[in-house]
């Protein structure tokens, strides 16, 4: 409770006490030095010569206080780090009789040897063996030892064990230890106490970018804690699962992790249906199987997808050449009579506007066509349309496949005629404009008609304006963003929008359509120590108001960022709602990427301001810093 000034008064006063001959005070004087340095780090060289003294000492009150004071020196000052790793052979002969000595009444714990002592020795020698070959060499014997030697049929032998674990871990071990290692947490995978699984998982994620091959073999026992009943076990068997994904298992962990979306809690869907998008897009062995596993995923949790999943399961469909029939057939029958998944519904209207020729001519070979009227085609869309689950995004997909319709079909014009001038006058201003601007093509600039509602070519991705935007590799970035994307939000009110609005007509009048503001440039937000966080932002459809941001963190350093937390914080003026991440884990070697989204309100359409908070655990420590973000594009609030 002392302050700095008490502890400069009497810090020789606890250095002499550090030498006393009775043991107890010894031991009070170590545990005093630890505060000492706390509160006072430039006063650890008073307490430098009694320290490695104390490790001399028989008695193990004082043997456990001078390890703990060790420590604290080790972890403020590198200088001292340096000083005590000629102490590693003292200190592994310390380890080594505790685990060699037999049954001692003062000190064991279910058969074990001053477990207490031994986990502050086997912390102590991870710091001095981190980075440093000849001290990690000097301890890689007794690690071996304690890993082979402990009993694990008490929680008292998995606490040595999952320390000695995390020494092996941190140093430079040899890889047969590193095995031998992940094999203890293979075990503890198996164990009944749920906190040594959660333990375990949690330790595996940590390793399984440096020891792939190792955790490999435990893959099977890491799929089946997908089906605990206890949620944080669920959540790290289900981040460990996709960190175990690559191109030779893909397929069968894309099944156990598909069946885990099926049947896991709602929490769990969104973030389990971007880790499925992610790993297919990486590994898919093929175009068919990775459409079949996007697809299945938007008809079991289509409403818990990303917004970004709906263009970039359009792009690959797109490219996908050979698979057009074969998918809006597919596509098709998944809807019928079911619109509840939005996504799904969004990605279905497309592909029929794009491809429903293909659908109705029944060029299916993959599998038995199905026998499909252009009126029936009509039907599905126009109840996409009328559904009460549609949302006004929904609708515009529907409207605008249509429409497209027109140019695929031969019977049936009229019909869209119809329903396109019907929807003219539609109380969605969205919705409206573009039947107002659908119906002038059909009655003005019917001879462009073909040409703008052409099939779309082959695309690709770009992140230029929100999570991911598809444009055509053409140039012509005006008339993709008309195929794929509903207009914006904020058009004429609906007593102004008329077929002679001259704002309607010269869109069509220009070589590429557009129906989207320019492009919001991106901006990196926050950029130390290895991590970078970049902002990308898009306009809501639904208000003007709405400022949807999507951060992107990446890490550059050799190791994994764990238990990413962002936060963010707005002026009164402004409201804002932060969305779950994609995952905890920011990989290593700029390998991966954590996404989430930010929505802001910022009715009075004030210059955007933010500060942001940021945690995670790097390297064994815990990081934490502030940012402020002022350099927001005018465009992104305006």
């Amino acid at each position: 409770m002392g302050s700095s000034e008490m502890c400069r008064d009497l810090a020789g006063e606890v250095e002499k006490l550090l030498k006393t001959s009775n043991s107890y005070l010894r031991k009070k004087a170590a545990l005093c030095a630890v505060h000492v340095i706390r509160k006072v780090p430039e006063l650890m060289e008073m307490f430098l010569p009694a320290t490695k003294n104390l490790l001399n000492e028989k008695n193990h009150g004082v043997l456990h206080t001078s390890v703990v004071l060790l420590t604290e020196m080790c972890e403020r000052s590198p200088d001292m780090l340096a000083h005590f790793r000629k102490l590693v052979p003292q200190l592994v002969r310390i380890l080594k009789n505790l685990i060699m000595s037999g049954y001692s009444p003062e000190h064991d714990v279910s058969g074990i040897s001053d477990p207490f002592l031994q986990v502050r020795i086997l912390r102590l020698l991870r710091i001095l063996g981190r980075n440093d070959d000849d001290s990690s060499e000097a301890m890689n014997d007794i690690l071996a030892q304690v890993a082979t030697n402990t009993e694990t049929s008490k929680n008292v032998g998995n606490a040595i064990l999952y320390e000695t674990v995390l020494t092996i871990m941190d140093i430079k071990s040899e890889s047969g230890l590193r095995v031998l290692a992940i094999n203890i947490l293979g075990r503890f995978l198996l164990n009944n106490d749920k906190n040594i699984r959660y333990v375990a998982l949690t330790s595996l994620l940590k390793t399984v970018q440096t020891d792939h091959n190792a955790v490999q073999r435990h893959r099977s026992t890491i799929v089946d804690c997908l089906k605990d009943l206890d949620v944080s076990i669920k959540r790290r068997a289900m981040e460990l699962s996709f960190a175990l994904v690559n191109g030779n298992n893909v397929r069968g962990m894309m099944k156990e992790l598909l069946y885990f979306l099926d049947s896991c809690e709602p929490e769990f869907k969104a973030d389990c249906a971007s880790g499925i998008f992610l790993a297919a897009e990486k590994y898919a062995p093929s175009k068919r199987w990775h459409i079949d596993t996007i697809m299945r995923v938007l008809t079991t949790a289509g409403s818990y997808v990303r917004d970004d999943a709906v263009p970039n399961l359009i792009q690959l469909i797109t490219n996908s050449v050979e698979m057009h029939a074969y998918t809006v057939q597919r596509l098709y029958k998944a809807i019928l009579g079911d619109y509840s998944q939005q996504s799904l519904v969004q990605v279905a209207s497309w592909c029929i506007g794009e491809y429903g020729d293909l659908l109705v001519s029944g060029q299916c070979e993959e599998e038995e066509p199905i026998q499909v009227t252009e009126d029936e085609v009509l039907d599905i869309l126009e109840s996409v349309l009328i559904s009460n689950m549609s949302a006004s995004v929904t609708r515009g997909y529907a409207l605008t496949a249509i429409m497209k319709l027109s140019t695929r079909f031969t019977c049936t014009v009229n019909r869209i005629k119809k329903v396109v001038s019907i929807y003219g006058s539609s109380i969605d201003v969205e919705l409206q404009q573009r039947a107002v601007e659908y119906n002038a093509l059909f009655k003005k600039y019917d001879h462009m008609r073909p040409a703008l509602l052409e099939r779309m070519p082959v695309m690709e991705k770009v992140t230029t304006n929100g999570p991911a935007e598809i444009v055509q590799t053409n140039g012509e970035t005006e008339t993709a963003v008309l195929e794929t994307k509903p207009p914006p939000s904020g058009l004429q009110p609906a007593n102004q929008v008329t077929e002679t609005d001259p704002g309607v007509i010269s869109r069509f009048c220009r070589s590429a359509v557009s129906l989207f503001p320019a492009g919001i440039p991106s901006i990196t937000a926050y950029n130390k120590n290895g991590l970078k966080i970049d902002f990308t932002f898009e306009r809501s459809n639904t208000n003007p108001s709405v400022t949807v941001i999507t951060i992107q963190a990446s890490n550059s350093t050799e190791l994994d960022m764990t238990d990413f937390v962002f936060q963010a914080a707005v002026p009164k003026t402004f409201q804002l709602q932060l969305l779950s991440p994609s995952s905890s884990v920011i990989p290593a070697f700029n390998s991966g990427t954590i996404t989430q989204v930010i929505k802001v309100l910022n009715p009075q359409k004030q210059q955007l301001r933010m500060r942001i908070k940021l945690t995670y655990n790097h390297k064994g420590s815990a990081m934490q810093d502030l940012a402020e973000v002022n350099n927001f594009p005018p465009q992104s609030w305006q």
